[in-house]
């Protein structure tokens, strides 16, 4: 008999589980474990969300563990403590693990491979971070010819994917500790299969919302999107299955409109890849601008004007309601990300790694590499990043992504009653229209908090300098 432990962290599923597949390919008995990193729960200790679903994606996988005859060994403390522990208890002859690019678990997993036979496996993505490269050497850091790249390596298909297994042995006697609850209510339903339901819903059948993405994925007021983007980051689905979804619903279809959006939703993942593949090859992302010229900003951050970003207080309909839209659910729409992002780094000069905090403590699919990816795009500090002097008008992204207000109005309900030709613009009501909507501007809805115009021509001023 051969023992072998899959350490799970980024891959809570059964389906297309690269690292459960080399360890069930290694021993005929498989220990699933998860360690709760003390470490990594106090630096979480802010994001109660994003926690809420971690833990309730370890309860889903371990009744799924349970119903193939294993279960999930759950440990906290020192990953490296803990694996050589439960690795004396059983025996195991290998450990197995997807390889994470974020520096700490770079550092994390080097420091347990120096003492203990851990072998890493890919799987966060679907190209490994070293397989795409230019020709003459080097890592790509603009997203079309690595996307170009991308492509033109053999596509995933179907056959790729790897069903669960239908029975483990179970593991021997072992202490397990208990999943925390969390202290807040996970705000997607977590485990793989909630994750592979939306993932089909999405997807699959001729009027499935994927053949309208190149159209909705921008309106704020439609769910247009996937919202898929939880469960990629805890890989309660693979990279992989998704890939080979966008993949299927392109070549499913004669409607040419239906097969660019499924094109359109697969370059979004793999702007994904891409930026998993720049935080490997380039890890000082997450502490410093990119581009080394921009590096020398003026920033304002004005503490009170940061507070007011931070509770959806600018005076911008749009960047409010986004911003409740964050705080409230733990998630935002992408557009709406541009968009407070760039009002926060453009409008108000603030240093956008305040913003990429914020979104990192509520965002329950926070991930360091596509976090770190956009507030740098947005910004125009990253790699391919938007030109510097794009500056998004919050009123006109309100006007046309937000054309009803229906968005608006779900997350701002104190601006319920305002007449659709102000909701967009709101202190430009006059003063009887303020009090037949019932919101006096300064009063019950704050005025702007900066001129965009005006904030514009300091912001381009600032950059130029720098």
């Amino acid at each position: 008999m051969t023992t072998a432990i899959w350490w799970a962290r980024r891959d809570l599923r059964l389906h297309d589980n690269f690292a459960l597949g080399a360890a069930l390919a290694h021993g005929d008995t498989v220990i699933p474990v998860f360690v709760l990193d003390p470490a990594l729960l106090r630096a979480n200790a802010a994001a109660g969300k994003r926690l809420a679903f971690l833990f309730g994606g370890l309860r889903a996988l371990d009744a799924d563990l349970r119903a193939r005859g294993s279960r999930l060994i759950v440990r906290t403390g020192s990953p490296g403590d803990e694996l050589a522990a439960l690795r004396e208890e059983t025996g195991a002859g290998a450990i197995y693990a997807e390889a994470d690019p974020w520096p700490y678990a770079r550092e994390r997993d080097a420091a347990v491979a120096r003492h203990l036979p851990l072998a890493m496996t890919e799987g966060i993505t679907v190209r490994p971070y070293d397989a795409i490269s230019k020709a003459a050497g080097g890592p790509y850091t603009v997203f079309t010819p690595y996307s170009r790249a991308w492509k033109s390596l053999p596509l995933p298909v179907a056959t790729d994917l790897r069903p669960p297994p239908d029975r483990l042995a179970a593991p021997p006697q072992l202490g397990s500790a208990p999943i925390p609850d969390g202290h807040v209510a996970a705000p997607f339903p977590p485990g793989e299969a909630e994750a592979l339901r939306r993932l089909a819903v999405f997807a699959e059948g001729r009027n499935a919302p994927i053949a309208a993405y190149g159209d909705a994925r921008n309106r704020v007021d439609l769910q247009g999107t996937s919202e898929l983007s939880p469960y990629l980051r805890f890989g309660m689905v693979s990279a992989l299955r998704a890939s080979v979804a966008a993949l299927s619903a392109a070549g499913d279809t004669h409607d040419a409109g239906a097969r660019q959006s499924a094109g359109t939703w697969l370059n979004e993942l793999i702007w994904r890849e891409f930026y998993q593949s720049v935080l490997h090859h380039f890890p000082a992302v997450l502490a410093q601008e990119f581009q080394a010229g921009l590096r020398g900003i003026a920033w304002r951050n004005h503490r009170g004007e940061f507070a007011a970003w931070c509770e959806g207080r600018t005076g911008y309909p749009i960047v409010d309601a986004a911003m409740r839209q964050l705080t409230q659910s733990g998630w935002m729409h992408n557009r709406g990300r541009m968009i407070t992002a760039s009002f926060l780094v453009k409008d108000l000069l603030i240093d956008w790694r305040w913003g990429e905090a914020f979104f990192m403590e509520h965002l329950v699919d926070g991930d360091p590499a596509s976090n770190n990816g956009g507030w740098q795009w947005t910004a125009g500090v990253g790699t391919d990043a938007a030109p510097y002097f794009r500056i998004f008008n919050p009123v006109l992204q309100s006007e046309k992504f937000d054309p009803e207000a229906a968005y608006i109005r779900r997350w701002l309900p104190e601006l319920a009653r305002v007449p659709a030709r102000y909701i967009h613009a709101p202190w430009r009501m006059p003063d009887e229209v303020q009090r037949q909507a019932g919101v006096v501007i300064g009063k019950d809805y704050p005025a702007p908090i900066v001129d965009h115009a005006l904030a514009r021509e300091r912001t381009l001023a600032a950059f130029k300098a720098a």
